[in-house]
Parts: structure tokens; C-alpha cells; sequence
């Protein structure tokens, strides 16, 4: 559907540049005119995040003929800064755990305008194919950030390999291991880095969207992940639309959320992550197919081949 944007690094795109000449989408839905030229900044991280959003700029353009530039960050702090400076309008990058933690380490009050998709958390190994393989000693490196640290320990739990205090909640961190029957050795590093270290560890949690981009498929290559037990994972996972607090009534912005919690932006998460990511807002309704594959119930008003 939508395969470009790749390695682009940090680089303002327009809404001109994101989709491929070739490429032909019909939106049948007419403007109403009350934000014809308007502008919003949308900042994102990792390749997918650029596709899904670089679809949706083209369907605000040719729908209400507002212009999105989709601004493609390289780690996980520059969002929340450029938002709170006023860089951007918008970001689209991170769960409701990152962003509360975010804000009271930084005194912001950045705020969720709509969930956007769940991203899973896998455990990757070039060693192993099975947590069952996993022995007395091993080694497994996780992210360093407090939320995506503490959601790959919950998600080791999950697993089976280690315990950890519930008392303390979607934040654990490695003093709050309560059990480690196997004796693992869990390394703290900067999530970009990890899949990096995957020859130096005998398994890792990495962020999806750091898989993806070093080549890992979360359905194809994690030899677990955490959203196969959905009833295990807290909503605060879900992944957000953020903005400032005094946009938070916007009609501008709550309209770029109306344009993306579509059926259609809901198969380009699908297809732009092979299946990995997950939509996740209110109302949205996976349905069977009839050859028994998950389809939107919601209905597409475009064609997106």
C-alpha cells in the first residue's frame, strides 16, 4: 500500500512529498471548507509512524484541505520537547505511561487528544527460538527509559521468567524483581541501541518500532510478545495522540484524531507493520474476513491500492 519514507533519518516531509507519485488514493468524503488551509506539525519516530501519518496528511489535504507536515524524530525525547516548545502541533509516538512519566520529570502538562494503536514489545534472540530455551545465567537486555523498562520487565513476567512486586504497577524497575528463578542478568540500555546488542545477550526486549527499523519482524522473529496475552496488558500502553494542554480543545487537532481513527488509517497500521501493531481506539472492531483474516468493521471510504 504505502511502502516508502524509509531511512529518512530527522527530516521535515510535506504532505506533497508522502505518498508516491504512482500512488492514486480516492477519499469520497467532501470538504467542509472550515479548515481549508490550515497547518499542523505532527512529529513521529521510526518509519512506520512516518507511513501511517504521511497517509493520513493526504487524506486531511484531499478531505478538509488542512496540511500536515509529518516531522520523522530519531529517539524518544525530542517529541515531547518540540511539543512543549512549540515546534510541533502535535506528536504521535508514545503510550499514556511514557507521557505521564514524562511530565512529571519535566513539570509539562502535555495532554492525550486520542489513542492511535497499541504497540507490542517483543523478545528477540539470535541465539534462541523459544523462551523455554532460556537458562540459569542468560543475560537479557532491556530498554532504560522508566516506562519501557518497566513494561519489558512486566513483559518478562508475562512470560514466566521473573516476578515482580504489584504493588508498584506499570512501573517496576529491577529492584522491584521480586523473583528470578533463572538468575538472568538483565542489562539496562538505550532502547535504540538494543537491537544492536542482540549478539552480545542471549535475548532482548525491543521496542517494536526499533525492531522493525534494524529489520526484526515482531511476527516473524519475537519469540515472544506481549500482546498475545491482551488481558495481561494495561491500557496504559495504548499509544497517543499528544498536545498541549491548551490545544486540548481544538477543533483543528480533534479533527486530525477524527481523520485518523478510520477504518482505512487502520489498515495501514496493519499493513505498513505487517500485522504487528495493533489500532486501539474506542470503537474500533477487528472483523473475520471470510478467508478468515481480521478486517475492520468500520467501513473504508477509499481505495488504498
Amino acid at each position: 500500500m504505502l511502502k516508502l519514507l524509509k531511512k529518512l533519518g530527522k527530516v521535515a516531509l510535506t504532505s506533497s512529498l508522502i505518498l508516491a507519485p504512482a500512488t492514486q488514493v480516492a477519499f469520497a468524503q467532501e470538504s467542509s471548507g472550515e479548515f481549508e488551509g490550515e497547518q499542523v506539525n505532527v512529529g513521529v519516530v521510526g518509519d512506520n509512524g512516518a507511513e501511517v501519518w504521511g497517509y493520513v496528511a493526504e487524506k486531511a489535504l484531499e478531505q478538509e484541505g488542512i496540511e500536515i507536515d509529518v516531522t520523522l524524530l530519531t529517539d524518544y525525547n525530542q517529541p515531547n520537547e518540540a511539543l512543549a516548545n512549540g515546534s510541533l502541533d502535535i506528536n504521535a509516538f508514545q503510550h499514556v505511561a511514557f507521557l505521564e512519566n514524562w511530565n512529571e520529570a519535566n513539570d509539562e502538562d502535555l495532554v492525550n487528544l486520542g489513542f492511535t494503536l497499541v504497540t507490542p514489545m517483543g523478545l528477540y534472540s539470535d541465539k534462541i527460538t523459544s523462551v523455554e530455551e532460556i537458562v540459569d545465567g542468560d543475560s537479557i537486555a532491556v530498554p532504560n527509559d522508566p516506562t519501557n523498562g518497566g513494561r519489558a520487565l512486566l513483559a518478562l513476567e508475562i512470560a514466566g521468567l521473573i516476578e515482580v512486586d504489584d504493588a508498584v504497577g506499570v512501573l517496576p524497575t529491577i529492584d522491584d524483581i521480586t523473583e528470578n528463578p533463572l538468575n538472568l542478568e538483565i542489562i539496562e540500555l538505550d532502547a535504540a541501541q538494543i537491537p544492536q546488542s542482540l549478539p552480545d545477550v542471549a535475548a532482548a526486549i525491543i521496542n517494536t518500532g526499533h525492531a522493525e527499523d534494524a529489520g526484526l519482524s515482531v511476527t516473524e522473529d519475537a519469540i515472544f510478545v506481549d500482546t498475545d496475552t491482551p488481558e495481561e496488558l494495561s491500557d496504559t500502553y495504548r499509544n497517543i495522540i499528544a498536545a498541549r494542554s491548551e490545544d486540548a480543545e481544538s477543533p483543528l487537532l480533534l479533527k486530525i484524531v477524527e481523520l485518523y481513527q478510520t477504518a482505512d488509517v487502520a489498515e495501514v497500521i496493519i499493513e505498513s507493520s505487517n500485522g504487528g501493531s495493533i489500532p486501539a481506539w474506542e470503537g474500533y472492531e477487528p472483523a473475520e474476513s471470510t478467508d478468515g483474516s481480521e478486517e475492520s468493521s468500520e467501513e473504508s471510504t477509499e481505495d488504498t491500492e
